[in-house]
């Protein structure tokens, strides 16, 4: 029988049942392309069959001649944006590229780059529409792999690109956007101190999110100026900054919707679509449904960056680390933007190293413009680190965790990065992994196994939430967060146990533009935390206010009323001469102690005060006859701060590890000599599914993060980042050849085990 375990001021650390389950089990959730409007039109985009290639006229009239065609809509329609780097939210942002990439000016840069759109009355007459539209293209060479891109006499992408970070400022254009390095201490000297040193080299391809929901936008503009939109979104100001400076209208034109979401990972962070359909419903002047297909969402909706890696790493014979050294060169996608700084900031801050040296390029190339992806960059670095770190451990005859515990970071250690550690469960986390029964179990023939170790930040940043008290005393949470996890369930539980409530007697919903203020993105691991504070503080004012309210009817001083178990209590001297009053009680002389009980409160929650660490352990079988893998047992140990939700925080866990086990064995995007890309669908780009993995388990550490109220920290990137070294490594010691380009195909694997040796691709 299934229950709610939740009980009055004791839901944070429950497994109580989310509110909204029943309606995402039953498919009453009203997702992106379930959103209708009266006289609505099907918008349509066309796509460029060319990775690179300047577009030399676009003839819309045969298109817009179709009866039953309403607008089409070209870069023409939009403003020229100027070239320029602005802060939005904990992104830095370029208009003028997002622009670009939302409706291709001057040249496509990518198969699928969108080069026009229209709105017709069905969806048939819209597809008429596009074969209508004639494109005179003049072909251009293009460049797809990361380190071609980034060498002397590429085909440039953009004439105006100068690369940034370099001194001196280069007089000629490049594909690479910038550079950035950061460092500690002494590396030669680190490296002289070393016993042993290890430089290896590695390769990753572009990776796609893998949401199962397509975008989808619903837009409806009016002739006062004025627009609705209804998306499906990680970031719904965001959104409205997007569309609304793409389309030149002011943010308060424009009120954005967030719906439900099928899954995002940070694809839905960036508004691709989403001001197509504003340009479209604003020249068409009805509402307009744009929803794109799977193969549009593999060629255009941005994926992970591909890499290039070069790691060097030197420790004594006793196991200290010296010196680390760290090269990244990643794809940035048509326009500049990869995650240099997480690539390269994260790469080894789980360690302890007095001489680190980490250098990052931003390298664009024909491809998409890169989305987040979970822990953006991380992967591919920690790929490399935890390699080198796991071959130093068989050349020092280490065990492979007892040198990463020996090198563990720890608290008030300054990174990389810049910021200080507080207190972190680095050391903890690795320790419950060296201790759990399946890094000591056997191992049978063909077998390997492999651990990787990493940590992530939690960001911080913009938050509002508001919280209404009802008349009969239930409680309305209203927050700025898309919900992709069931957020709005462990905000309410924070919210009761503030109140001293059953997290039953909340509601909670995710407030649009217009309703609730600035809230940055979900994503970076940060609604728990910052949207967290916000509606902790929000209820915390409530419960002042409760107070107050009790201390009118009571006829004594506010100070002299306390909160506890739900209900306002006399203090002091005052004790036991009045009957608690409970939150139905007070909210029920609303009127006539002061009017609505409501308060709405606004934080900008501190950056990178939450780190978690995470160990996962992987074995494989590798049948040498055909290089097949096979994953036997994983294992996720993850430091969490405190779990509101342990279900949460498990499935969190476990679905990190399973993208990051289809990162390393299968998934990749594939371009053609065309530079066309060969796989954009589920069928041929193969994400794992339940006959690919084993039963992961999960070990949950809990050290309370002192920055929050209820000791939570971000777990939602942190377990995608170890699972890729974690599965390389258990592949390599199963077949004892150091494997270094990505994914670890059947073929990519026997090709190393017929070849031999100490090292393969």
């Amino acid at each position: 029988m299934t229950t709610n375990e939740a009980t009055v001021g004791k839901s944070v650390g429950s497994r109580a049942v989310r509110a909204d389950g029943a309606d995402k089990v039953t498919g009453r959730a009203a997702f992106g392309a379930d959103m209708r409007a009266p006289g609505m039109l099907h918008g349509k985009i066309l796509r460029s069959p060319h990775a690179h290639a300047r577009i030399l006229a676009i003839h819309i009239a045969k298109a817009e001649a179709i009866p039953g065609v309403k607008a089409v809509v070209t870069a023409a329609d939009l403003p020229a944006l100027p070239d320029v780097w602005e802060l939005n939210g904990n992104l830095l942002v370029n208009y003028s590229h997002l622009s670009q990439n939302s409706m291709a000016r001057g040249k496509a840069l990518y198969d699928g780059h969108a080069v026009a759109a229209v709105a017709a009355t069905s969806a048939r007459i819209a597809e008429q529409a596009l074969a209508a539209i004639e494109v005179e293209y003049e072909v251009l060479p293009h460049v797809i792999e990361v380190e071609e891109a980034s060498a002397a006499g590429a085909p440039l992408l953009h004439d105006n690109l100068f690369t940034k970070g370099v001194d001196p400022v280069p007089e000629a254009p490049s594909n690479v956007a910038s550079r950035m390095e950061m460092g500690l201490g002494d590396i030669e000297a680190g490296f002289a101190q070393a016993d042993e040193i290890v430089e290896r080299e590695f390769v990753t391809k572009p990776v796609h999110q893998g949401y199962i929901e397509p975008q989808a936008a619903l837009a409806s503009a009016t002739p006062d100026g004025q627009c609705r939109l209804w998306c499906s979104t990680q970031a719904q100001f965001y959104a409205r900054s997007l569309s609304a400076r793409i389309n030149g209208m002011d943010h308060a034109q424009l009120r954005v919707t967030p719906t439900e979401v099928g899954g995002g990972f940070g694809g839905k962070i960036v508004a691709a679509i989403e001001p197509v359909a504003v340009a479209l419903s604003r020249k068409a002047a009805r509402p307009v449904r744009l929803v794109i297909t799977r193969a549009e969402v593999f060629r255009a909706m941005g994926p992970a960056s591909g890499s290039a890696v070069r790691v060097r790493m030197g420790a004594t014979r006793e196991g200290r680390i010296t010196a680390a050294e760290l090269e990244v060169k990643l794809q940035a996608g048509a326009f500049p933007g990869a995650f240099v700084s997480s690539a390269v900031g994260r790469a080894f801050g789980a360690y302890f190293i007095e001489n680190v040296k980490s250098v990052g390029y931003d390298v664009v190339c024909n491809i998409p413009k890169i989305f987040p992806y979970r822990a953006p960059g991380a992967p591919n670095t920690i790929f490399g680190v935890e390699a080198v770190i796991d071959e130093l451990a068989q050349r020092l005859g280490m065990d492979a965790i007892a040198l990463r515990l020996r090198n563990a970071a720890r608290d008030g250690m300054s990174t990389v990065t810049g910021p200080v550690f507080g207190t972190i469960g680095a050391e903890d986390t690795l320790a419950a992994a060296k201790a759990h029964p399946h890094w000591s179990a056997p191992l049978g023939p063909g077998q390997g196994r492999g651990a990787g170790y990493a940590f992530w930040f939690n960001s911080g940043g913009e938050s509002s939430a508001s919280v209404n008290i009802n008349e009969d005393g239930t409680a309305v949470l209203v927050s700025g967060s898309p919900d992709l996890s069931g957020t709005r369930h462990t905000l309410s539980m924070m919210a009761a146990d503030t109140l001293g409530i059953d997290v039953r007697k909340i509601t909670a919903v995710m407030g649009d533009t217009n309703e609730i203020g600035y809230t940055y993105a979900t994503g970076g691991s940060r609604v728990t935390f910052a949207t967290g504070i916000a509606a902790v503080e929000a209820t915390r004012d409530v419960v002042r206010e409760l107070c107050a309210r009790a201390a009118r009817i009571w006829e004594i001083p506010e100070e002299a009323v306390e909160w506890a178990d739900g209900h306002a209590r006399p203090a002091g001297a005052n004790a036991g001469e009045f009957e608690p009053l409970s939150l139905a009680e007070i909210a029920r002389t609303a009127n006539t102690t002061g009017g609505p009980i409501a308060v709405a409160k606004s934080v900008n929650a501190p950056h990178f005060v939450g780190p978690t660490f995470g160990v996962h352990i992987c074995d494989v079988a590798v049948d040498r006859e055909t290089g097949r893998v096979t994953v036997l047992r994983y294992t996720v140990v993850q430091e969490v701060g405190r779990a509101m939700h342990p279900g949460y925080v498990e499935g969190q866990m476990q679905g990190g590890a399973a993208q990051g086990i289809g990162w390393a064995l299968n998934e990749a995007l594939y371009h053609g000599p065309g530079g066309r890309l060969e796989n954009p669908g589920f069928l041929d780009y193969r994400i794992p599914v339940a006959s690919d993995l084993p039963m992961i388990d999960t070990v949950i550490v809990e050290v309370p993060n002192a920055h929050h109220p209820f000791g939570a920290r971000g777990v939602g990137e942190t377990a995608i980042v170890p699972p890729v070294a974690a599965v390389a490594n258990a592949v390599s010691n199963a077949i004892g050849i150091r494997l270094t380009e990505l994914p670890l195909t059947p073929a990519r694997v026997l090709a190393a085990i017929l070849r031999g040796g100490g090292e393969s691709g």
